[in-house]
């Protein structure tokens, strides 16, 4: 099942371990505090357990939303580039 982590972290360093610990489980960066990729429901699981022991008791907040694929085929993405280019996607 695809999984969805975003973060807000206001620590460099704590933010930084964050994005190391998600690229560990093999998701990818989809924005600067935003991961995304298939993970199973154990390992889901074990990523969660690391990312509230990176977390402690620091100031922070993460979510985790799994997503079906009958959900993720409904996504759209609009994307705005600094070329003043513009598209819109299905998927």
């Amino acid at each position: 099942m695809k999984t969805l982590v975003i973060f807000d972290i206001p620590s460099n360093k704590i933010r930084n371990k964050i994005g190391e610990a998600c690229k560990d489980y093999g998701l990818m960066r989809i924005q600067k505090s935003s991961f995304f990729g298939d993970i199973n429901n154990n390992r889901r699981e074990e990523l969660r357990l690391r990312l509230k022991k990176i977390l402690d008791i620091r100031e922070g907040n993460i979510q985790m939303f799994p997503i079906c694929d009958k959900d993720l085929q409904m996504r759209k993405v609009i994307i705005n580039q600094k070329e003043e280019l513009s598209y819109e996607t299905d998927n």
